[in-house]
């Protein structure tokens, strides 16, 4: 279904249960909780993908759509917006108020939410979330974007109220420098990314992002999955699917971490069984998974939870688009990077027998955006790349 492509696999001989859980159970409930209660909240659904399936030689292959959670086009609203909230119900504990997101949203405490900056890096889609959560709760966003971010997600952020700050560099270097500018303005970083000394706010971001996880089980129909391809990043998303359903469900599927091969960073960590950075040209159509450091958080799952990475071209991105669109599903170049990462795997016999590929299996994959820039998507979907 896609012509023959170079990718890497590396199996992870670490793979096993991690000896900690770097997500609570009570902070999961408490996610879901209020993300559930939220307006405009509805499960996004859980697509059968038959004509991905049969061809494959696969028993079942399925993918959670997220291009219409809560209208902002990905499955970020679960993670950034959410730790707006818990950051600013904390803030005002401390000084002795009680309030809830519903107070917050309706702007019953205004007043002194709009004296709070929150800030954040972002390739698009997290910054997207945590303006609209801002927004949402009545206070402040700067969100610094990197070079390679395109105008068009500029703008998408900007339309929730943000102040779009652009700096030169890889996303890793907006995440420095969103962490120095906060450090010296007395502003609240929101970051899907843990460094020392930071793991609260992005275990509340994690601890959001499992709801659409539970979702999909809850409409999971017959045996449960095999395996759950997902798209990596920092890391924090298939960290968090991976520790969702390795607590949900015995035996877990096994869970491979999917990346661009120019910013593979889970990968290279892999291999070398620490976090690892990657250096160069990190630039992928895949622009929201252009990471060139893993988030240690992530990692403390990833390490023994993934059963294996992959590190995919832009090419196979290009191909997995353009086929959901002729099937009627429209899921953005970062989030088809599962599906293309299936597809490799299933059409290389090596590859089908390192990850147990076969009729048994059942994949749980997760389209984890929409078209966020239509124009970069149009061009895409007519590129003969695929």
């Amino acid at each position: 279904m896609l012509p023959p492509l170079a990718f890497q696999l590396f199996a992870n001989p670490r793979a096993g249960r991690p000896a900690e859980d770097v997500l609570s159970e009570a902070g999961f409930a408490e996610a879901q909780r209020e993300i559930t209660s939220w307006p405009g909240y509805a499960p996004t659904p859980l697509v059968d993908l038959p004509w991905v399936a049969e061809p494959t030689g696969l028993g079942v292959v399925r993918m959670k759509d997220e291009s219409g959670r809560f209208g902002l086009g990905s499955f970020k609203a679960l993670g950034g917006a959410y730790a707006v909230a818990r950051l600013l119900i904390a803030g005002l504990a401390k000084r002795g108020v009680a309030a809830t997101s519903a107070e917050l949203a309706a702007g019953c405490f205004a007043d002194a939410t709009r004296t709070v900056t929150v800030t954040t890096a972002t390739d698009g889609n997290h910054g997207r979330a945590v303006a609209w959560g801002a927004q949402r709760f009545h206070c402040r966003s700067v969100i610094f974007i990197h070079a390679a971010v395109s105008e068009g997600r500029a703008a998408a952020i900007a339309r929730y109220g943000a102040e779009v700050r652009r700096v030169q560099g890889t996303y890793d270097d907006a995440v420095r420098e969103a962490a120095r500018v906060a450090a010296a303005e007395g502003w609240f970083v929101v970051s899907d990314t843990a460094w020392p000394g930071y793991s609260e706010v992005p275990a509340n971001v994690m601890q959001g992002y499992r709801v659409m996880v539970a979702e999909a089980l809850d409409q999971w129909e017959g045996a449960p999955p095999t395996h759950a391809f997902v798209q990596g990043g920092v890391g924090a998303v298939v960290a968090a699917v991976g520790l969702h359903l390795r607590t949900r469900l015995d035996p877990p599927p096994a869970l491979v971490a999917v990346e661009p091969e120019q910013a593979a960073c889970l990968l290279a960590s892999a291999e070398l069984g620490e976090p690892t950075a990657v250096v160069g040209n990190l630039d992928s159509v895949m622009a929201g998974l252009v990471c060139g450091e893993p988030s240690p958080l992530a990692w403390r799952e990833l390490d023994r939870g993934a059963a294996a990475f992959m590190a995919i071209p832009d090419a196979a991105a290009v191909g997995a688009l353009q086929l959901l669109a002729a099937h009627g599903l429209t899921i953005g170049e970062s989030g088809v990077a599962g599906l293309a990462a299936v597809l490799l795997a299933a059409g290389d016999p090596a590859a089908r027998e390192a990850l147990g590929l076969g009729p048994a299996s059942r994949v749980l994959l997760f389209g984890t955006e929409g078209a966020t820039d239509p124009e970069l998507y149009a061009r895409l979907l007519a590129s003969p790349a695929g």
